[in-house]
């Protein structure tokens, strides 16, 4: 029975990080080519910040539309599964991503190419807002209760290695393809390549069992009619204080993760390429740490290592920033100025941030294990 049980905990932990690799993958490919593509083939504009700003606000778009995806997938999680959730899920974000490689340019159909490129944009938004809340949830769920921080951190790494491929993936394209072939149809290639990993998730995905938290409230009958409804009517303080929770996570991570690329192609006048591989060292190095303060959180605490990790981390990006323009063009020193504060500051927050957010609220709700159901739906912990 145990060994059962080993199993199946196996299985759920590595369809839940394939599948949140796969998500962020799609999700941070469009990030990775804002500043260095989208200005330039869908936003013309004289000014080129202008362009580049009006690049990222489409990216900005992603997030906002994350809470909605969120609300969406964790009502229907509650009444239908989480499985088949996460499976639709996993469908609209990479059928998104495969879609904007195909997607014409601003000179062959005009003022229709960024808003085609907005609509997908919202698209994968509300794809990774059903995803993250239920992937971790499904992990946390099945895992030992005093080993709950290390395995939903697991989940986690689909970050890290997400930013990996996808900054790793444009990095090679970059290197091995002239200038003209990259901007024509280099790219294009790593949106298309989203197509093979959606397969292989889908495949995974299938063979995975239900959440057994989420079988035995339904065994019960003594699930909420309307999910949605009751979340905001009973736990209305833990959503919010979980989306203030997040700011630290989101903000940090798209400013070192997402905005250094400009900044250090732009500013810095780095290459393409090296700015790239800066980034994916920062997230290498950071599959490491984020089960590290994952279980750090089981052995000292989730609110402590949380607090300790967000403080040390929003304090980090100033000196980060310093470090890197005053570096005299030196691009281990500015590779050094991102891997530290991306790849193990950053960890310790989100490593150990899934578990601390669902025992906090369950905590809240005045259970202990097992939180009722109807006042913990798994979007209140998507936003």
């Amino acid at each position: 029975m145990e060994i059962k049980k080993d199993k199946t905990l196996s299985r759920v932990v590595g369809a839940s990080l394939i599948g949140s690799t796969i998500e962020w993958y799609d999700f941070f490919l469009y990030g990775v080519v804002a500043g260095i593509v989208f200005n330039k083939l869908y936003f013309p504009a004289d000014d080129p910040i202008v362009s580049t700003l009006l690049a990222y606000a489409t990216f900005a778009v992603g997030f906002i539309a994350r809470p909605v995806g969120g609300l969406i997938f964790g009502h229907f999680g509650d009444k239908i599964g989480r499985k088949s959730m996460l499976i639709t899920s996993l469908g609209i974000m990479g059928g998104s991503t495969v879609l904007i490689a195909l997607v014409p340019t601003y000179n062959q159909i005009g003022i229709w190419a960024p808003i085609c490129l907005l609509i997908l944009r919202i698209l994968q938004g509300i794809g990774l807002g059903g995803e993250w809340g239920g992937a971790v949830l499904m992990t946390f769920e099945h895992a030992p209760l005093k080993k709950r921080g290390l395995y939903a951190s697991l989940p986690q790494i689909g970050l890290s290695i997400g930013l990996l491929l996808s900054s790793g993936v444009v990095g090679v394209l970059s290197s091995t393809l002239s200038d003209s072939q990259f901007m024509s149809w280099g790219w294009r290639t790593a949106f298309a390549l989203s197509s093979i990993l959606i397969f292989l998730g889908l495949w995974i995905r299938l063979n995975v069992s239900e959440s057994p938290e989420f079988k035995k409230v339904k065994e019960s009958n003594v699930e909420s009619n309307m999910p949605i409804k009751d979340m905001w009517k009973n736990n209305t303080g833990n959503v919010l204080a979980g989306m203030g929770a997040r700011y630290i996570d989101g903000v940090f991570f798209n400013v070192m993760g997402v905005f250094s690329i400009t900044y250090l192609t732009n500013s810095l006048d780095l290459s393409r390429t090296e700015a790239l591989l800066g980034v994916s060292a920062a997230a290498f190095v950071m599959c490491f740490f984020i089960p590290i303060f994952g279980h750090v959180s089981d052995r000292f605490g989730r609110t402590r290592t949380y607090l300790i990790g967000s403080l040390v981390t929003g304090l980090s990006a100033l000196p980060a920033f310093w470090i890197m323009s005053n570096s005299n063009g030196s691009t281990l020193v500015i590779w050094l100025a991102l891997i530290i504060p991306l790849g193990i500051f950053y960890s310790s927050v989100y490593g150990p941030e899934a578990a601390f957010l669902q025992s906090y609220s369950r905590l809240q709700s005045g259970t202990q294990e097992c939180l009722s159901y109807i006042n913990f739906p798994e979007f209140s912990l998507v936003v």
